[in-house]
């Protein structure tokens, strides 16, 4: 049976996650940005918490752990490498770990870049993953402690799912990505096509995320670093990927 998925805004930017089995009635929250936008959910839903599965340590992803915790008595799973940074938790995950998730394998795929330790969480049957600040619509998280190359290396893991695979990411921040991608992409008609369905999206109040792999790879300028049109635009013709990747990601640091 395919899982229930009931995505909600909380804090200023930020998407919650829960992910449902009915038959076992197991209820993962894919972090924890806010205790009592949760907790709404949940109850909007009348669902029980069971698990929050974290993608990595910062507070807009994990300020809510302790205080559902107490209320649930949920446990708490996330990336080994960054542990001790993650209120509460209870059991780690590494690079190839399989999680089962009510029958539902979860995989593990360690993305660093934007925090050392961050991962992603891939479920081939459901054709889902969650990943958090590594890759976002039409863009990618900043590098805070990892290196440009790490990311770029990450974004590769994600971009090698089937193209059908249905992204979560963890903030909404595609209108200022898609402003930026037009400023990097500005002849690609999938990128101008997509643009447009984005601004009605964000004019009708609704989500603009989740996305899937094959977007991504059509418009998206972080993933189009091969393509000649991004290189001219970068004034890097014969540079490698990664390093035309790293003066996109650098150039969105400094985008107004």
């Amino acid at each position: 049976m395919a899982l229930a998925i009931f995505q909600f805004p909380c804090l200023s930017d930020n998407y919650g996650v829960l992910i449902h089995d009915e038959a076992t009635g197991r209820t993962a929250s894919i972090d924890a940005p806010d205790a009592d936008a949760v907790k709404a959910a949940l109850a909007e839903k009348g669902w029980r918490l069971t698990e929050i599965l974290t993608t990595h340590h910062h507070p807009d992803h994990t300020d809510g752990n302790l205080a559902l915790k107490a209320a649930t008595g949920c446990t708490i799973t996330g990336p080994g490498y960054e542990a001790d940074k993650i209120p509460g938790i209870d059991k780690t995950l590494r690079e190839g770990d399989v999680y089962d998730f009510a029958g539902h394998p979860v995989h593990v795929i360690w993305t660093p870049g934007h925090t050392l330790g961050h991962i992603a969480y891939y479920l081939p049957e459901d054709g889902i993953a969650f990943a958090g600040d590594t890759m976002f619509a039409l863009g990618c998280g900043r590098v805070f402690e990892g290196t440009l190359l790490q990311m770029w290396e990450s974004l590769q893991k994600l971009a090698a799912l089937p193209d059908e695979t249905v992204v979560y990411c963890g903030h909404e921040y595609t209108e200022s990505n898609l402003r930026f991608a037009l400023t990097i992409d500005p002849a690609n008609p999938a990128l101008i096509a997509r643009g447009a369905e984005i601004k009605k999206l964000r004019a009708d109040g609704k989500p603009t995320v989740p996305t899937t792999i094959a977007a991504e790879k059509a418009t998206s300028p972080y993933l189009r670093a091969d393509d000649p049109a991004v290189r001219a635009t970068m004034k890097l013709a014969d540079a490698s990927a990664a390093d035309v990747f790293a003066a996109i990601r650098t150039a969105k640091d400094n985008f107004k």
